[in-house]
């Protein structure tokens, strides 16, 4: 076998090597960024049912807040005597 011939040889070997190696790294990196897609999404997804959580929560706390409030008001108004429990 010539130099020539072992030379391409060689030459077609490691290219073939080189492309292999390139497919893989492409598809590990397709592989991550689909992980990194899917752990977007159910971040996302989670996050919408805290913001969900969070808004019931608020509005009881504010029901709970404006029921005290009134009960504070006619608690006042009985105490002067204008309230609807006059005493």
């Amino acid at each position: 076998m010539s130099n020539n011939m072992k030379a391409g040889e060689t030459y077609g070997k490691a290219e073939a090597k080189a492309e292999n190696a390139a497919g893989a790294v492409k598809d590990t990196a397709n592989q991550a960024k689909d992980k990194a897609a899917d752990a977007a999404e159910a971040t996302e997804g989670q996050a919408q049912l805290r913001k969900e959580e969070a808004s019931g929560i608020l509005q009881q706390t504010g029901e709970q807040v404006a029921n005290m409030a009134q009960g504070a008001y006619d608690g006042v108004k009985n105490t002067l005597g204008v309230g609807e429990n006059k005493k």
